[in-house]
């Protein structure tokens, strides 16, 4: 039995061990270096009485190689991304407090307007445009729905502090 045959039988035992600890994919590349490493390393060695000890003692090598080198990259601690929770794109507490503030003020100084204005509020909310809103509220001329639109708001304001925030 010349060289390389002993060597493609001996591929396969190494193989079958080095997949009893790692991985298929992984175990193929462990086998694959361990031969090249017989091959380039060690030529004068064709007795399969000293080919077989020395093909798992590369092979453990390298396994020990490849194990630490995984450790010093940190491959045993990696999380799946896809197992890690997503940030929450919520507001932080003081911002959704501040929000709900205005909120609560918006609605307290609405109910203190008049009819008129609640109503041209809400179409204006509905999406309506200002000349739905001026058939809606049965005005002549536009120009009488923009002056209560201004009106409404400045009176709004006003119930609100003077300030939108």
């Amino acid at each position: 039995m010349d060289r390389n045959q002993i060597l493609a039988a001996l591929r396969e035992r190494i193989l079958a061990f080095a997949t009893s600890r790692v991985s298929r994919d992984h175990a193929e590349d462990l086998t694959q270096e361990t031969l090249v490493v017989l091959h380039e390393k060690y030529p004068a060695v064709t007795d399969l009485t000293e080919l077989v000890p020395l093909a798992f003692q590369v092979l453990r090598f390298k396994m020990l190689d490849a194990h630490r080198k995984a450790f010093r990259r940190g491959e045993y601690n990696q999380e799946s991304v896809e197992e890690l929770p997503l940030a929450d794109p919520g507001d932080d507490p003081a911002t959704q407090l501040d929000q709900q503030q205005r909120v609560n003020r918006l609605l307290s100084a609405i109910t203190q307007l008049g009819d008129r204005c609640r109503e041209l509020f809400k179409w204006k909310l509905e999406g309506h445009s200002f000349p739905e809103i001026q058939k809606l509220m049965g005005q002549a001329s536009i120009n009488t729905i923009y002056t209560w639109d201004l009106r409404c708001r400045k009176q709004l304001l006003s119930l609100m502090g003077g300030s939108w925030k």
